[in-house]
């Protein structure tokens, strides 16, 4: 099975959080609504300047397939 890079998710025990889940290396949960990300796997041996740099496109990405699919939904 082939699955989007990323995927939005919500949890009725947390209402006011948006979750966006990256499929792909380096795995993780971003939450939108306060900038936590929890990581879905060791990371510790990457380089860090490589990850930091990677993350930050990485989370600008995010924020735009949220938007997207937000201005989608909302254009039905």
């Amino acid at each position: 099975m082939q699955l989007p890079k990323f995927l939005m998710g919500d949890h009725a025990d947390h209402m006011d959080d948006i979750f966006i889940i990256h499929t792909e290396f380096p795995h993780f949960i971003l939450n939108l609504v306060t900038d936590e990300i929890v990581w879905m796997e060791d990371i510790a041996d990457e380089d860090e300047e490589t990850l930091m740099a990677e993350m930050s496109i990485l989370i600008e990405q995010a924020e735009a397939f949220y938007d997207e699919q937000i201005e989608k939904y909302e254009s039905q």
